[in-house]
């Protein structure tokens, strides 16, 4: 079953990383403040960037990696996605 890493952009510029299955769905409870107690209290969030995995182990492993880049790496992680 396929699942996604997306990024959302924040009110306040940061960045924040999750996996779902229906990133649609997904997206309009972070819009609602029904997703994440962090980006409830930054919204509006917008989509920054998407990847699709193959299985939620990958997409799991991909959010850690995401995660663990430092802010300057992954606002270029979000500018490369935009490039494709």
């Amino acid at each position: 079953m396929t699942h996604f890493v997306y990024m959302l952009r924040c009110a306040d510029s940061s960045l924040y990383t999750g996996v779902a299955k229906d990133w649609r769905d997904r997206l309009e409870l972070h819009m609602n403040g029904r997703a994440a107690k962090y980006t409830r209290s930054r919204r509006p969030v917008r989509l920054v960037r998407l990847e699709t995995h193959a299985s939620k182990s990958a997409a799991l492993k991909a959010e850690a990696a995401i995660k663990r880049l430092p802010k300057q790496e992954k606002e270029h992680y979000v500018l490369a996605g935009r490039s494709r």
